[in-house]
């Protein structure tokens, strides 16, 4: 549903600013083409300009960047952005294939992407778990803009799947930011019979300013403070849990809220919200966290 929605409207932006190249400013095809390549790819840069722009007027402590690591950054966090909504989330299912579990791969993990994304933001870490011997699943929370709780039954159905074609009683639930929620969210109504750990990154456990900007039920919910953020907050699972946290996040702010009680909290500095999905420092630390 999302990689449809998304192929759709990438194609009338596209229309719509060669359009306007053509009409409005004469232009020839050709020229027209890369006119409108360059406005869709300095939009994208604006929207994460914003977001840094933001983060930092709401940032929490965090270790000093120096200017070119901070450039750097940035600019890993658009090709990113870049990498997802244009390329790979509006074709998942050509990037993705179908999940391949096997009882050779163990307890398999369950990947839970976050708002506005599909399966297909775990593109390349699930290469990186599968390289390392892992048995993963992942997931398709839809509607988009739903009531975060309307996942559950989704959650539910792929972890019993994944356990049955893996051969395995439990699994491990990897959830990158508002799927982190998620799984929360799936531990509260269901317990940890299934669970045997909970990995959460770059998840905003206690909310995110940039929610109040968002679309749907489920950015209300994560906005601070939530009636539905206080309610989870008062249900802390009992299993371990491991909370990787972007120090310089441009999507979670302010940083700490990424924080969660009886997690085990490991920070990763200098990574944007998206780009830590290609990010070699990330897939390390999952490893190691997934290797307790």
């Amino acid at each position: 549903m999302l990689a449809s929605a998304l192929r759709f409207f990438l194609l009338i932006e596209l229309a719509i600013y060669m359009a306007m190249a053509m009409r409005v400013f004469d232009l020839p095809v050709v020229p027209a083409i890369f006119a409108s390549l360059a406005v869709l790819l300095g939009q994208r840069l604006g929207i994460v300009l914003t977001t840094y722009a933001i983060a930092l007027a709401h940032h929490s402590p965090a270790p000093r960047l120096g200017w070119l690591r901070a450039v750097a950054m940035v600019f890993a966090e658009v090709f990113a952005f870049l990498r997802l909504f244009i390329f790979i989330l509006p074709w998942e299912r050509l990037w993705m294939g179908e999940d391949r579990l096997s009882p050779q791969g163990g307890r398999p993990l369950l990947l839970i992407h976050g708002y506005g994304c599909n399966r297909g933001a775990w593109w390349w870490l699930r290469r990186r778990l599968e390289a390392a011997g892992f048995s993963v699943a992942t997931v398709n929370l839809e509607p988009v803009y739903v009531d975060i709780d309307h996942y559950v039954t989704a959650i539910e159905a792929r972890i019993e799947a994944a356990c049955g074609l893996a051969g395995s009683d439990r699994i491990t639930l990897v959830g990158h930011s508002m799927g982190g929620l998620a799984a929360r969210a799936y531990l509260a109504r269901h317990g940890t019979a299934r669970v045997a750990q909970l990995v959460t990154l770059a998840t905003p456990h206690a909310g995110s300013l940039l929610a109040r900007m968002g679309m749907g039920a489920n950015a209300r919910q994560m906005e601070p403070g939530s009636p539905w953020l206080k309610s989870l907050s008062q249900q802390i699972p009992d299993l371990p849990i491991v909370a990787l946290r972007n120090a310089h996040d441009n999507f979670v702010m302010p940083q700490d809220s990424q924080r969660l009680p009886s997690a085990l909290d490991v920070e990763l500095p200098g990574l944007g919200h998206l780009a830590m999905l290609f990010s070699p420092r990330t897939a390390d630390a999952l490893l190691a966290a997934l290797r307790r």
